[in-house]
């Protein structure tokens, strides 16, 4: 094999490995009792459901970048454990701040601020999250992802699923996922999705990693779109890397 295609096949496996990142699901999860995650949002494109997401303020929720990828007409659906139907509140988007050094999933920095169009009212069954300020969480912490939708590679479902998952040592992870040629980027963190059976999958993007009651990650990416584990771990954009910025978009849109 010449240089030249072996430059073009690194390419392709590039593009390949982040073509399906995560949208739908959460793997070998369980119903999420009542009273509980009431800080999931489902962001939904053309009233679809695309991505997760989770309420910090009364008028902001936080999900993932690519989420949003060439998505206009972005609303967001809260308080409701069950997206079929016209279960829960739909509240349209006045405004969305992602970072300038946003790309894609891959280049890192995969995240995104929703302005809700008005303040959600957090008696009625929806409460907001708060988000975490350590800069380390020590590996083999138990947390937990939450969404709507796939349960395997191909499974649908509508009710909001949860399960357990463990923090990876960033230094492992990465490690895995050099088995599959691929360099993390800066600012994220790792959790399951390899040597278990639980972890997330597409639809699953833009939720929350919640350790000790705080929101820690935000579900990025997994291998190609490929939700039969094991796998390499699932990676997750670090919230407390973004709290400062998060700050000042708020601050700067009051």
């Amino acid at each position: 094999m010449n240089v030249l295609h072996r430059v073009l096949l690194a390419a392709a496996l590039s593009t390949l490995m982040y073509e399906a990142t995560f949208g739908d699901g959460i793997i070998n999860g369980k119903k999420a009792k009542k009273n509980t995650f009431q800080f999931m949002a489902s962001v939904q494109f053309n009233g679809k459901h695309v991505c997760g997401g989770f309420l910090i303020d009364s008028r902001f929720v936080l999900t993932a970048a690519h989420c949003c990828d060439k998505r206009e007409n972005i609303t967001v659906v809260l308080g409701t454990h069950t997206i079929s139907g016209n279960n829960g509140e739909r509240y349209a988007v006045k405004n969305k701040f992602k970072p300038l050094s946003y790309k894609n999933s891959k280049s890192g920095d995969d995240i995104i601020l929703l302005k809700l169009s008005k303040k959600v009212n957090l008696r009625k069954g929806a409460k907001t999250i708060k988000m975490s300020r350590k800069d380390k969480v020590q590996p083999k912490t138990k947390c937990q992802v939450a969404g709507w939708g796939k349960t395997e590679t191909q499974n649908t479902v509508s009710d909001l699923l949860v399960t357990d998952v463990v923090i990876v040592p960033f230094k492992d992870c990465q490690n895995e996922w050099n088995s599959v040629r691929t360099r993390l980027p800066d600012k994220v963190l790792c959790a399951s999705g390899y040597d278990t059976k639980s972890g997330a999958c597409q639809g699953d993007s833009g939720g929350p990693l919640v350790c000790k009651g705080e929101a820690v990650g935000i579900v990025s990416f997994n291998m190609n779109g490929n939700c039969n584990y094991p796998n390499v771990p699932n990676v997750y954009t670090q919230i407390s890397k973004f709290r400062s910025w998060i700050k000042k978009q708020m601050k700067k849109s009051a």
